[in-house]
């Protein structure tokens, strides 16, 4: 196996031409890091909510490299907040996180592959515990439509880019 000057790991065949080694990427492990539900005022919601909640919802991910070789874990961290006249009804806070297994993936590859790539195979087991959840806290279970973390990471990446404005 060589690199070439493109950065790639190539490896020679029987006949000695250079194939590209394609990336690999693997789910080790995928877990609840963080689970909280707090239903503060569950005592005036008793006969009903008196009028329909306002929800505001939080997500941001990131990842970090793990000591073992080849190892990565990336987290979305998940907050819901529904409120109305007459205070807090809920508020949900998770972080969902996985391990990934990563090879042959480029430098320059690796953190759009773990903030993107990696939390959308998270996100259809976050979206049914935060149903779940909400569902068994008394409450119509909050259904998460489909996050685009394309879009969060370049947004991301657009605002680390802006000059800062010195006071």
């Amino acid at each position: 196996m060589a690199d070439n000057k493109n950065g790639k790991t190539e490896a020679k065949d029987a006949a000695g031409s250079a194939e590209p080694i394609p990336m690999q990427a693997q789910v080790v492990g995928q877990f609840i890091r963080d689970l909280s539900f707090e239903n503060p005022n569950v005592h005036k919601l008793i006969d009903g909510l008196s009028e329909s909640p306002n929800l505001k919802l939080e997500v941001n991910v990131n990842a970090e490299r793990m000591k073992q070789p080849d190892l990565y874990e990336s987290n979305i961290h998940f907050t819901a907040s529904a409120t109305n006249k007459d205070g807090t009804i809920y508020i949900l806070e998770c972080v969902y996180g996985g391990i990934f297994r990563l090879q042959n993936v480029p430098e320059q590859a690796l953190e759009p592959f773990l903030l993107i790539n990696c939390p959308t195979i998270l996100f259809p087991f976050l979206r049914r515990l935060v149903a779940d959840v909400t569902r068994e806290g008394g409450f119509p279970p909050l259904l998460l439509d489909p996050i685009d973390f394309a879009s969060l990471f370049m947004r991301r990446q657009q605002e680390l880019a802006k000059p800062q404005l010195s006071s």
